[in-house]
């Protein structure tokens, strides 16, 4: 193993050209197109032949590579934030030969993440539901998920697809002469063989819609007609990155492009199954929901095998606002943070970082404090608190 040579993207783009931009999104959409085009057996993680594994859990492929288990995180109960002692681990990590064994097991990810014994849970909020809500909804989308997987449209959308799970500029390493020529990526220890479709909705941080995008001006001390030119400028360079990637996504990578055109809500309930504990009870059951009430327009048989009461669609949407308060906290944090969905920053910005979550916090606990006492359904110091997205306080 060597180090990558260049420049990392994330630290070259914003001195970049918006020609330069698109040039770069093209050429990493051709990496795109060259990984996808390789063709597998089932879904899994790849591995050398000889890796020490279990022979049974072997899948082997040419040139001297096998699938083995799905290496990424979800599947082994180790993100940083999750304790490994809730029990049971998973043995259902793969590799799968169909979609059907593939659901099953993402729903028993997701049971194996659920906690086996009492444990303290009393700083989680409502929103993110109790040990036997969790496994209602995960076997209840079990059966949602058997039901979806049966339309042909999920099926000629399920292709084994060989892609990296991240990414972004931060993984990416161009030449500092000329910024279009991709020298690397690093962070594969994630990239796994997926069904096209988990991938539909995968969206590289230097193609996001400018909706998504943190203009770079934010902040400046420039006057307020040059900083509207230049949040134009960079709300069209933007535009351009996104469509270039869509139209070479529909363009050039033919498992993608039948991916990319499903309903997105088809796909919903396979989002938060095998995550359900971390992710809360309210993700999971919003998704069943959308499906449930769209079930007819989305052309499938029969009946949705969930079908929520009055009393339940009630008590959900006042807990599903407290899910996207806590999506809206950690966005805003991500882009004021300079960091991702995990907390991540790089060790020359530690410092700053640090000083700049301190801050942030304080003035999140400060609108709890000035909100106290306002209503009925008021943002208390400890609700603010235990809404906070990250675990240093």
């Amino acid at each position: 193993m060597e180090h990558v040579a260049g420049v990392r993207l994330h630290e070259r783009w914003s001195s970049m050209t918006s020609k330069q931009h698109m040039l770069c999104v093209k050429a990493l959409s051709m990496m795109v197109k060259e990984m996808a085009a390789i063709a597998f057996p089932g879904y899994g993680s790849l591995y050398f032949s000889d890796a020490p594994i279990d022979p049974h859990l072997k899948l082997e492929l040419a040139d001297g590579f096998c699938l083995g288990p799905h290496c990424g995180a979800t599947y082994w109960n180790s993100n940083t934030n999750e304790a490994r002692i809730y029990g049971d681990s998973n043995h259902n990590r793969g590799p799968w030969l169909d979609l059907p064994n593939y659901c099953s097991g993402l729903i028993d990810t997701g049971f194996a993440r659920i906690p086996k014994a009492k444990i303290q849970i009393d700083e989680r909020l409502p929103y993110q539901g109790s040990i036997k809500e969790h496994i209602r909804l995960l076997n209840i989308s079990r059966e949602v998920i058997k039901r979806l997987i049966e339309n042909p449209l999920i099926q000629n959308a399920s292709s084994p697809t060989l892609l990296h799970a991240d990414l972004h500029k931060r993984n990416i390493y161009v030449s500092n002469d000329d910024p279009t020529l991709v020298i690397g990526l690093i962070d594969w220890q994630s990239t796994s063989v997926e069904p096209a479709f988990v991938y539909a909705n995968e969206t590289p941080d230097f193609a996001a819609y400018p909706d998504h995008v943190l203009l770079a001006n934010d902040g400046r001390e420039t006057p307020a007609g040059e900083r509207e030119i230049v949040k134009d400028k960079e709300y069209k360079d933007a535009l351009i990155c996104s469509q270039t990637f869509d139209v070479c996504m529909k363009g050039f990578v033919p498992k993608l492009r039948a991916a990319r055109a499903l309903d997105d809500t088809l796909l919903r309930p396979f989002r938060y199954c095998h995550t359900s504990w971390r992710d809360s009870a309210a993700a999971v059951r919003q998704e069943l929901i959308e499906v449930s009430k769209n079930w007819k327009e989305l052309g499938l048989a029969g009946l949705c095998p969930y079908l929520p009461t009055e009393e339940e669609l009630v008590e959900h949407k006042k807990q599903y606002e407290d899910f996207e308060n806590v999506q809206k906290l950690k966005l805003w944090l991500i882009g004021a943070l300079d960091t991702n969905s995990d907390g991540w920053v790089p060790t020359d910005a530690w410092e700053w970082s640090k000083v700049a979550h301190r801050e942030a916090f304080e003035k999140w606990m400060q609108t709890a404090r000035d909100t106290e006492g306002t209503g009925e359904d008021e943002l208390t110091e400890e609700k603010a608190r235990r809404m906070w997205p990250f675990d240093d306080r």
